[in-house]
């Protein structure tokens, strides 16, 4: 056969597009720009895990809690306190004022300024490299494809035992990176929707079937199930049928991951990375299963605590782990509950174990209190000592299985010398569980890592006074301990609600008032300095911080050490009162952050 010399080059404008080659390539092109921008965030928190880990808060819980098999009980030996007198370097001010201006939070959303511009940027990325040189009206493969190229990322950032967690340090759990997991799926889904609904437009301009062969048939099973994980997975789905949106998201993509594969070739490498990733997390939820004896406190009709003992280690105060009790059936249940007590060789509390509190908000927690309170009964009867038990706060044994420690606080107390902790009903178990663990650092263990903190802010809102008598026994050892010690402790109870006068317990250095401050004036009330002794505030001054800065019902009892040591605030609670503190730190972040030595913020929202 005679030579005809190269064959000619087609022009580019007439070349055919292949999208099964030139797809694959924007898919990797779209897998390297996440992960050199997860990359960046683990190099950005690299300081924040090395104090942990020097501090010891790092990697406590990588095997979940233990429990020492030792007869004897490790017992701290008492230090006398070293008073540490700190001021903070300038860069930690500005770094910390510059970070004030990403927690700002708009109103109606849960997701800050910071979280908010990662979601843009994720969603501009992914819409970049679908819509980049791609035919999508002729040929809409390249969603297909980068579709499938986010399942990675999807699952990265759903699992509880996350590699990247512990990359991040203490604090920043799964609950604090979900939302990268809800976007990413919902631009998953925008993905499929664009692939499969161009195709079925085509299909039908050219009047083609639909279904029928296993390519386009086992598509349309997979888009399908996508709709079908998304709807389910909606905030009022997920709020009132937790139970229901966890089947259906667990099988539901079981069933998209075979029939995703019957549909293209090009499938199967994504969706090993994701079953590495799952199957990272079911084992070391297997590692750290724990099944213990555990007693149940019904208060009143309205929490449960729940005291688990012979825990020795593996957690700190404010994780919170994922419970079942074993009782009336209920067996395959299992309900996030923050743990409100620290290490027992720093807890300040009487009762050293795990304690945890279950405000009676849905079915499984007023099915749990009306069981502890009718087997009280029966004990009261079976007994006959109605008389001596009354107003004692009788134990009811059960089982229980733990999953966990997750989450924490993300920043260490005793590097800041102020601290608030603010926390709404229930979500006072996560900032008890802070206010055990510095105190306990402070005053039981002598300020052997340092600590710096001196004063102590602690804020709780309820809708009743009854409510105070929730966890009035733990405050109670905790100020007690603080008393007399180098941390100045003050403890500040606002009741919402002329509800249930019950008489209040005695708290040391507490105070109750029937009203609702906002996180800003309590802020800056006890970040402002007491006028010089003998003088007065000038009537103009104080008429106008009273508008917002200053509020005239909230008074500081906190002794004045001086600014310039950094400033704490942990807020827990529903979404109003976490938005209303990040907007408070933002705003006092911005104007007075320098001044104070830089002021840093943890919320935890107790919502689905």
């Amino acid at each position: 056969m005679s030579d005809t010399g190269t064959p000619p080059v087609i022009p580019a404008e007439f070349q055919q597009y292949n999208s099964y080659v030139v797809d694959p390539e924007w898919q990797v092109k779209f897998s390297i720009i996440w992960a050199s921008c997860v990359g960046a965030a683990v190099l950005f928190a690299a300081p924040h895990l090395i104090r942990s880990i020097r501090s010891g808060r790092a990697f406590v819980d990588l095997f979940g809690i233990s429990e020492n098999l030792d007869s004897k009980r490790y017992e701290p030996i008492m230090t006398s306190e070293k008073e540490v007198r700190h001021r903070r370097s300038r860069l930690t001010g500005i770094l910390s004022t510059i970070g004030s201006c990403v927690l700002w939070s708009p109103p109606g959303i849960e997701l800050n300024v910071g979280q908010l511009f990662i979601v843009a940027a994720y969603i501009a990325t992914v819409l970049v490299c679908i819509v980049k040189d791609a035919p999508l009206v002729d040929n809409s493969n390249r969603a297909g494809f980068l579709a499938i190229a986010q399942l990675p990322v999807v699952f990265l950032f759903a699992t509880k035992n996350s590699v990247l967690s512990l990359l991040l340090g203490p604090g920043n759990g799964y609950e604090k990176l979900n939302y990268i997991h809800r976007w990413s799926g919902r631009c998953m889904f925008l993905g499929g929707v664009l692939h499969g609904s161009l195709w079925i437009n085509n299909h039908l301009v050219w009047d083609l079937p639909i279904l029928g062969q296993q390519k386009e048939t086992s598509g349309v099973a997979a888009l399908g199930l996508l709709c079908v994980i998304v709807l389910s997975s909606l905030k009022p789905v997920r709020k009132w049928c937790y139970q229901v949106f966890f089947i259906i998201h667990t099988l539901s993509f079981v069933a998209f991951f075979i029939t995703i594969c019957y549909h293209t070739i090009y499938a199967p490498p994504w969706i090993f990375p994701p079953l590495a990733f799952y199957g990272l997390d079911i084992f070391m939820r297997m590692v750290r299963f724990r099944i213990k004896d555990a007693r149940l406190v019904p208060v009143n009709n309205q929490m449960t605590l729940i005291h688990i003992p012979d825990c020795d280690g593996g957690w700190t105060g404010g994780q919170h782990i994922r419970l079942r009790v074993f009782f009336s059936g209920r067996i395959f249940e299992s309900h996030p509950l923050t743990i409100m007590s620290a290490h027992p060789s720093i807890s300040c509390l009487s009762s050293p174990g795990v304690t945890l509190g279950a405000r009676v908000v849905g079915d499984w927690t007023r099915a749990l209190n009306e069981y502890a309170r009718a087997e009280v009964e029966c004990m009261k009867l079976d007994e006959k000592e109605e008389t001596s038990c009354q107003g004692a706060r009788s134990e009811v044994a059960v089982q229980v299985m733990m999953d966990g420690p997750y989450g924490g606080c993300s920043i260490d107390l005793g590097r800041y010398e102020t601290v608030l902790l603010f926390a709404g009903g229930s979500g006072a178990t996560f900032t008890i569980g802070l206010l055990d663990d510095i105190v306990g650092r402070c005053v039981r263990l002598g300020r052997s890592n340092g600590e710096k903190t001196r004063r102590i802010q602690f804020a709780w809102c309820v809708r009743s006074f009854g409510s105070i008598d929730w966890f009035a026994p733990a405050l109670m050892d905790i100020a007690n301990r603080a008393a007399g010690s180098s941390v100045d402790l003050h403890i500040s109870i606002y009741v919402t609600c002329l509800c249930n006068p019950d008489a209040v317990p005695p708290i040391p250095n507490c105070d109750v008032t029937i009203v609702r401050p906002s996180i800003h004036a309590l802020l800056n009330n006890i970040l402002t300095p007491p006028p010089p002794s003998g003088t007065k505030r000038d009537s103009a001054s104080i008429s106008s911080e009273a508008d917002e800065s200053v509020d005239t019902n909230v008074t500081n009892k906190l002794r004045w050490v001086g600014l310039g040591g950094g400033v704490g605030v942990c807020a827990s609670g529903p979404e109003s009162m976490t938005r209303e503190a990040s907007n408070a730190v933002a705003r006092l972040g911005l104007t007075r952050g320098m001044e104070l030595g830089g002021i840093d913020l943890h919320t935890e929202l107790f919502s689905m």
